[in-house]
């Protein structure tokens, strides 16, 4: 029967855990980790086409939506609000959607992942359109808030993907571009938020990362477009106009403020160094 079990859902490979020592659980759960970066590994193709397909769209003016629930939801939900103070675009450019509403975030919604509808219903609410991408996120594979949304979103022509890390899910025949992580069993018998939820993460990382660079927000590998929020960051990007126009670090400081962008601030600087 336990063979039969997708591979989230089997049983772990540390019994006895309440036996264990801290150091014990901790050096265990360490080990079964490495499971993750092979999985994210044996990914990387097909993260590749899916972020190729999603670039080419945003170009035009598309935007990513993800959805999903429970730990998968927070984790898009997570990715997409990083995007603005990263990468300097707009709120609504990458959207994170989550069973249950933002409420969810913190608090379960009983039964919220189980209406096939409402995972469209949801992106109807923000306007989606041709060009936007849909990306699903389901450890399990089988979350109907998520695969009804694909669904939807696929039969009308928009460029659909999945992050899953069972194989054989559902959600992989809802989609043009499946990202399938096989992690494996989890230390805690099918507590997806550790092996599953790490390579998630990593994925989702890559995913947003690649699009913004290839979108032009990094120069070098400086976030040139990052929001001024706070002190570190005026701090840290004062060091990047220092480091991109040999200004002294207060001069550079100044230009940044005026000028509210690491980019703008140099292009300035160059722009006035050209005229002279």
């Amino acid at each position: 029967m336990e063979r039969s079990l997708p591979p989230t859902e089997q049983p772990g490979p540390v019994n006895n855990l309440h036996n264990l020592t801290v150091r014990e659980i901790l050096d265990e759960m360490h080990h079964v980790d490495d499971d993750v970066q092979q999985a994210v590994r044996e990914a990387m193709p097909a993260l590749a086409l899916l972020a190729e397909s999603l670039i080419d769209r945003m170009r035009n003016g598309g935007r990513l939506f993800y959805l999903g629930a429970g730990t998968s939801g927070r984790l898009g939900v997570v990715d997409a609000s990083e995007c603005p103070p990263t990468f300097g675009v707009a709120q609504d450019r990458v959207v994170g959607l989550m069973a249950g509403g933002d409420s969810a975030i913190r608090t379960a919604v009983e039964g919220a992942e189980d209406d096939p509808e409402q995972g469209w219903k949801d992106l109807k609410a923000h306007g989606i359109k041709s060009l936007d991408t849909v990306v699903g996120i389901a450890a399990s594979g089988r979350t109907p808030y998520v695969i009804g949304a694909l669904r939807h979103a696929k039969s009308k022509g928009m460029l659909t993907g999945c992050v899953t890390c069972n194989p054989n899910s559902p959600i992989i025949e809802a989609c043009d571009h499946p990202v399938v992580a096989v992690t494996g069993p989890e230390f805690v018998t099918g507590s997806t938020r550790l092996k599953a939820g790490t390579a998630t993460k990593l994925i989702l990382n890559r995913l947003t990362t690649a699009t913004m660079i290839q979108l032009g927000h990094v120069r070098g590998n400086r976030m040139v477009d990052m929001q001024l929020t706070n002190a570190k960051l005026v701090q840290r990007g004062a060091r990047m106009v220092s480091e991109a126009t040999g200004l002294t670090f207060e001069d550079a400081k100044t230009q940044l403020q005026a000028h509210g962008s690491v980019r703008a601030a140099v292009d300035a600087h160059h722009e006035d160094n050209a005229r002279t």
